[in-house]
């Protein structure tokens, strides 16, 4: 018996999903634990597998379609079922997207949507119903659908949060649906208006219009997180400035020791300055662990585990991987954890569990030529550290002025979880930590 499939829940926080590809095509078998499809959600590009066996009789979304939980994307079942009944919208849920070579042909467009028998009000018949004893003339073709004569949009609200997020104009859209309706499938392969018309020289006197780019699926999370931190979390921030030339000299010498010991032709690992500030900072949270704790309604939680999100930059926004057990490890596990979780963040390959519960946040914009930065935190968690470039500057050693290197940190905290006393604390160990280096290595 054929069966409708539904967007599942691919990550905790998901509430949407665009389908990025189909790895099935109608007609294949399907068997359990299949990959059907991928889904971007708010965290990554998650894999959609099956959990039935069967044939793929029909695929209601077509790639690059935004789907909420729970509304039909497929249709499997037994070769040669038919599944008009359920590929007509039976299946419940949000109204499924239907691709437009579904449209009817011919002199079945006379009949409303879902298959019903056409009725004297139908849209679509080119004349009006013969009136009791008249005589019938030939159906004629129907005309092509043109957009409300009125201006008006006549479409659900899902199609018009369609429209938003794709960018396009829905009063210049013709309607298929009844009555000149927009539906979702209408707007398969439109282009958005606005960037067509920015592509355009503007009149005298006239703006030109700005470039419309539909929000992600991952920036449409990090909006509503981000803004909700602001609005929720009572920020205030800390800010130091450490000489980073011990730090930078100990990081030449542990690379350069690591090239020596790689066979010829080999690449050899190396330490970045954002892997050592990972260990310090989870040796600072076991000796301050005030600062490794979220603010809850009942209860502040203080963590035993150091779970160090580390924010990464991916081309639709920013993601935070995190470095499990930080203050256990040594520094070249950090460093290699590191770059294999950026990598799989650059090519949407996280998983869930790889972005979620960490416990302390570090974000390092040194690499863009930034000096210093306050960070937004990321809840739960109480507190993130911004870490600026490492700088070439004049700098007073004893009697002397000579060349050296500065690096400038913000603790942006959760004044619900920690105090002033409590971030210069942490700060102060840090510090001592970044400007006595071997005590990272030991620690």
């Amino acid at each position: 018996m054929a069966k409708v499939l539904e967007l599942p829940k691919l990550s905790p926080t998901m509430e949407e999903g665009q389908i990025s590809a189909w790895h099935k095509k109608e007609g294949d078998k399907i068997d359990i634990d299949d990959l059907l499809a991928e889904v971007e959600t708010d965290k990554a590009t998650m894999e959609y597998k099956s959990f039935d066996r069967g044939t793929l009789l029909k695929i209601l979304v077509p790639a690059g379609s935004v789907v909420q939980l729970g509304q039909p994307v497929a249709i499997i079942g037994n070769p040669g079922e038919d599944v008009s009944a359920l590929a007509g919208g039976s299946g419940g849920g949000a109204p499924a997207q239907k691709p437009a070579a579904e449209e009817p042909k011919g002199d079945r467009a006379a009949q409303p949507a879902g298959g019903a028998a056409p009725s004297g009000d139908a849209p679509g018949t080119a004349a009006p119903p013969a009136a009791r004893g008249e005589a019938v003339s030939p159906p004629t073709q129907p005309a092509a659908p043109q957009p409300a004569s009125d201006g008006r949009v006549r479409a659900s609200p899902y199609v018009r949060k369609l429209g938003r997020e794709r960018g396009l104009d829905l009063t210049s859209v013709a309607g298929s649906g009844p009555r000149g309706r927009i539906v979702a499938r209408d707007l398969e392969g439109l282009k958005p208006a606005p960037a067509a018309a920015a592509a355009a020289p503007a009149a005298p006197g006239e703006l030109a219009a700005p470039e419309a780019r539909p929000l992600s699926m991952m920036r449409k999370a990090i909006a509503r997180r981000l803004t909700e931190s602001k609005q929720t979390v009572p920020h205030f921030y800390l800010s130091i400035d450490v000489d980073a030339d011990p730090l930078n000299a100990l990081r030449e010498q542990i690379n350069a020791d690591l090239a020596a010991t790689v066979a010829e032709g080999e690449k050899p690992a190396k330490v970045s300055f954002n892997d050592l500030l990972v260990k310090a900072c989870a040796i600072a949270l076991v000796r301050v662990p005030e600062c490794n704790a979220q603010f809850t309604s009942d209860a502040i939680l203080v963590h035993r585990r150091v779970d160090i999100s580390v924010a990464v930059a991916v081309p639709e926004g920013l993601v935070t991987p995190v470095v499990r057990d930080a203050d256990r490890k040594q520094v070249l596990e950090i460093a290699a954890e590191v770059r294999e979780l950026a990598g799989k963040a650059k090519s949407k390959k996280l998983r869930p569990e790889e972005m979620a519960n960490g416990t302390f946040s570090i974000s390092n914009l040194g690499m863009y030529g930034i000096d210093n930065f306050g960070a937004v935190i990321n809840p739960p968690e109480g507190a993130i550290l911004a870490v600026g470039q490492v700088r070439r500057e004049p700098v007073v050693r004893g009697e002397q002025v000579v060349p050296g290197r500065r690096m400038a940190m913000t603790l942006s905290c959760d004044h619900r979880v920690v105090d002033g006393a409590v971030g210069a604390t942490f700060l102060k160990v840090l510090r001592q930590l970044l400007e006595h280096p071997t005590q990272i290595l030991i620690g």
